[in-house]
């Protein structure tokens, strides 16, 4: 569950708490092209009011007419559907003749929302479990990752934090990329034993220092396929520790700042530290995409595009930029 979704769920306890009737929506299908994936939630309030999003704008105005005059989910949850045909499609505006299916739940003391969210904010990953015939709700611990499942008969999906990302240095340019992460979902970790480094991040909510040795903090992390790493410090003694050993771990991403030049030095270092040939090979560095951006604001928005890329399966063909030994300026390669 990313962070807007969360305050579509504060949103759903408030209106609930002042007494109005209030309807949670979840994308639990799509068929062809669908603006909003499976898992995303939409909140519909008695007098129209809303909050989140189904399709962008497509099937919104209709849901709340339809949940206005209690033509869905009156007292039970309900699946409905959007865009079964192409003149369905064509009249929700929906892109390239998509389908979407959607189930509606009243919400009410049943639905646990005060549980699913503060298992939620304690980090926890929960399974939750909609019963449609009944309208009764479960909240259990999981340990799968962004999952909706629907039969017809139940809904279940999975909620919490899911993305984590280490960045080896307090500079800067972590700061940007620390910020950036937080508006991505991601649990933010900083390494820096340096204490000049240090002052500062307490102010930056959702992200954790640590004074650890990079290696240590790398092992200690036990970092998993949901995982990123990003090291910036241009110090070898840190960003080399860290790197050595994230590039053993299933982390979906690591990456490190530099030229192509001081890139391929690393390389040729991390071999020599019982790094395998296979594992120095998925080294992301230069780091970031090529959006020609110099300042630290823009190559943090850069890296944080190619982690969200790889992330996605999306193809990096000639795409990475070659960032100077600065990080407030960077080149693009010829």
């Amino acid at each position: 569950m990313n962070s807007m979704d969360v305050e579509v769920i504060r949103t759903a306890m408030d209106w609930m708490n002042r007494g109005h009737r209030v309807v949670l929506g979840t994308v639990v299908r799509t068929w062809g092209s669908s603006p909003r994936p499976p898992g995303s939630l939409m909140i519909i309030r008695d007098d129209g009011q809303v909050a989140g999003s189904l399709s962008g704008g497509c099937i919104e105005d209709d849901l709340i007419d339809r949940v206005k005059r209690g033509e869905l989910a009156p007292r039970l949850p309900q699946a409905t559907t959007y865009g079964a045909s192409a003149e369905e499609a064509q009249r929700f505006g929906l892109p390239c003749g998509g389908t979407v299916q959607v189930v509606l739940e009243p919400l009410g003391a049943q639905s646990m929302l005060r549980e699913l969210l503060a298992a939620i904010e304690q980090h926890q990953v929960v399974r939750r479990r909609l019963e449609l015939g009944t309208g009764m709700v479960a909240v259990q611990p999981s340990k799968e990752g962004d999952a909706v499942f629907f039969d017809g008969q139940v809904l279940e999906t999975v909620h919490g934090p899911r993305l984590r990302l280490l960045i080896i240095g307090g500079g800067q340019l972590s700061r940007y990329l620390a910020t950036m992460a937080v508006m991505l979902d991601y649990r933010v970790t900083v390494c820096d034993p340096r204490e000049e480094y240090h002052e500062g991040w307490s102010a930056i909510e959702g992200v954790t220092l640590s004074r650890l040795m990079p290696d240590d903090l790398v092992i200690a992390m036990n970092l998993d396929a949901h995982s990123a790493v990003v090291a910036v410090t241009h110090d070898p003694k840190l960003d080399d520790l860290a790197l050595m050993e994230a590039l053993k771990t299933p982390a979906f991403y690591v990456g490190a700042l530099g030229s192509r030049r001081n890139n391929e030095a690393r390389r040729l270092r991390l071999l020599d530290f019982e790094v395998s040939q296979a594992e120095v090979d998925t080294l992301r560095g230069p780091v970031g995409l090529n959006l020609g951006g110099r300042t630290p604001p823009e190559i943090a928005m850069a890296i944080v595009a190619e982690m969200t890329a790889v992330r996605r399966g999306m193809p990096m063909d000639g795409t990475l930029a070659d960032w100077s030994g600065s990080e407030t300026a960077c080149k693009v390669s010829p």
